[in-house]
């Protein structure tokens, strides 16, 4: 190598990154237990064969390799696939439904780009074993919780369902084979526009009329309820398009239930999701803060964990992509502003006091408190301040001979330059313990 670098696509997170990364990974967690979720590690290996088949297009994406001993291997894509093989393998011993979250990362032999990589992190969460609408909105519900105590400004999630766009294009004359053309042309809506995407359409054999009937479809806008009006009245011949209509009704009136803000979401004709396995609802949540795309993403897939367990289970979850949360949180200075793990930095006057010095971290952590000390008994108490305010520690303590003799310690705030005298005793407290 010319130089040591990472590989491109895969990012190296210093303790800045990662403070702000543990922090939405705390609060997300925090929030899935809320719900009764419960957490599930899958390896980040897989055989080939469990993930071939199911992704469509995005197939072509998958790391594949093989072992020593010639097995066709593959790095997990995401947690949906491993999820399937997990509820195939072990569904006599799951209660269902069942609420589970999981977190690690996952690769995509994609271009990087800002908000994409090769090696992501995500935290997903899904309902399995339930057919409602109730749990559709649950997992709605879940990310607007999470969203919003991250701090995250006028986000919405955008609503759909895969059967409204397989409805808007059989009522504008097309088949069942020309309709997944359909699915993937409007993915690609907020990337290329009603113009681009009507080109798409127009090279994959649509007739120009038809296009055009699809487009002005999906980009009914709107209250949920008018735009549900709207899709009602031109989809009302396909009874596959009205159920799915009706579901959305049931799924807008859980959110509703639920305390979920109504101007936290709406109905998106044009959002049809990627993936193949998807078979209902869709879901994505976008701010205008983050043009790039979606924050993240989810929907219903009832046939995928089918595939290996040989038996229909209805499932619904979300991915909370980890990389894209971090990034825009510290494009807009959300989260913690904390520098470092540790409150307190604990001084060495001297050689003789280490041991005082020592006894007095110990306390602090017994109590509760983050702390460092000094590991240099030769340092002066300037530099070891400077070391402290480096790594962004807030207070410094100082335990000399004559605090040693009154029992007190010297607390710095390394913020304000302020300096006083402390009982023992009542160190603690001072640090707000």
């Amino acid at each position: 190598m010319s130089r040591v670098q990472n590989i491109k696509g895969m990012r190296d997170h210093l303790p800045q990154a990662m403070l702000l990364r543990q922090h939405i990974l705390t609060v997300i967690t925090r929030v899935a237990e809320r719900y009764g979720f419960e957490p599930l590690q899958t390896p980040v290996v897989e055989y080939a064969e469990v993930l071939e088949g199911k992704l469509g297009d995005e197939e072509k994406l998958i790391y594949r390799f093989e072992d020593h001993g010639g097995r066709r291997l593959a790095l997990r894509y995401d947690q949906t696939v491993p999820l399937a093989r997990v509820v195939a393998q072990y569904g006599g011993t799951l209660a269902l439904p069942w609420r589970r979250y999981a977190y690690g990362p996952s690769y995509r032999g994609e271009r990087p780009a800002r908000g994409r990589y090769r090696e992501f992190y995500q935290f997903d969460v899904d309902i399995i074993g339930s057919g409602s609408p109730l749990a559709d909105a649950e997992i709605v519900a879940l990310l607007t919780d999470a969203l919003t105590e991250l701090g995250f400004p006028g986000f919405t999630t955008l609503l759909n369902h895969r059967q409204v766009i397989g409805g808007i294009a059989r009522v504008s004359g097309l088949d069942e084979e020309a309709a997944g053309g359909v699915y993937r042309a409007i993915d690609k809506f907020d990337k290329l526009g009603a113009d681009g995407v009507r080109e798409e359409l127009l090279r994959a054999g649509v007739q120009a009329a038809a296009a055009d009937h699809i487009l002005a479809l999906v980009q009914i806008e709107g209250e949920p309820e008018a735009v549900l009006a709207a899709l009602t009245e031109q989809l009302a011949g396909d009874a596959r398009a009205s159920a799915a209509l009706e579901n959305l009704r049931a799924i807008i009136a859980g959110l509703a239930a639920m305390g979920v803000p109504a101007e936290r979401y709406r109905v998106a004709p044009r959002l049809a999701r990627g993936l193949a396995y998807y078979t209902g609802m869709v879901f994505e949540t976008n701010t205008p803060h983050w043009p790039e795309g979606s924050l993240l993403g989810g929907g219903r897939y009832d046939e995928l964990i089918g595939q290996f367990a040989g038996r229909p289970v209805p499932t619904v979850g979300l991915a909370f992509g980890i990389d894209r949360l971090h990034d825009v949180m510290e494009e807009l200075g959300l989260g913690p502003r904390a520098l470092a793990t540790a409150t307190a930095y604990v001084t060495i006057f001297n050689a003789e006091l280490t041991g005082a010095s020592l006894a007095l971290a110990r306390e602090l952590r017994a109590g509760g408190v983050n702390t460092l000390i000094g590991l240099d008994s030769h340092a002066g108490l300037g530099k070891q301040f400077r070391e402290a305010d480096r790594k962004g520690v807030r207070y410094a303590l100082v335990l000399g001979p004559d605090e040693l003799a009154r029992n007190e310690v010297v607390l710095k705030d390394l913020r304000t330059g302020e300096q006083r005298s402390v009982p023992r005793d009542e160190v603690l407290a001072a640090l707000g313990v």
